[in-house]
């Protein structure tokens, strides 16, 4: 959520933007739904996983992710689909920085193209999820 202006000062300057981690490290793909799984790098890495570490695996960021992903599920995509589309409705989003692994996930990725609208409601839905699942991982402290 852009609270700074940076979205509407690109725009009137003509500049597109290129949404960093779009999926927050790995958190909006529903991979750490159940736990940190096995084959995973916060599973290998621990804490030295840059941005992402087993401590942003709270209640409040687990209970949130699952009614993101319940909503996604709804709306007939996965989560991190739902999560690229929310930021590629904004036409001043030009591009996502994904950093797939497999061709698989770029291939589930791309389908997130497929369903940019979005409800007034479930806007309204995923902003408080991620302010109460404290899931922007680039928010300023002073911003919270």
């Amino acid at each position: 959520v852009d609270k700074s202006g940076l979205l509407d000062t690109l725009q009137n300057n003509g500049v597109g933007c290129i949404a960093f981690t779009p999926l927050a490290q790995g958190l909006l793909t529903g991979k750490y739904l159940n736990g940190i799984p096995q084959d995973s790098r916060m599973h290998r890495e621990g804490n030295k996983v840059r941005g992402l570490t087993p401590k942003m695996l709270t209640e409040a960021n687990l209970n949130s992710l699952r009614l993101l992903n319940e909503m996604a599920q709804q709306r007939g995509q996965s989560m991190a689909q739902m999560a690229l589309s929310w930021l590629l409705k904004d036409d001043r989003v030009t591009s996502v920085l994904i950093g797939a692994s497999r061709a698989e996930q770029l291939e589930e990725n791309v389908q997130a193209l497929n369903n940019l609208t979005f409800s007034t409601k479930e806007l309204a839905q995923i902003d408080q999820h991620i302010a109460d699942g404290e899931l922007n991982l680039w928010q300023a402290s002073s911003d919270k």
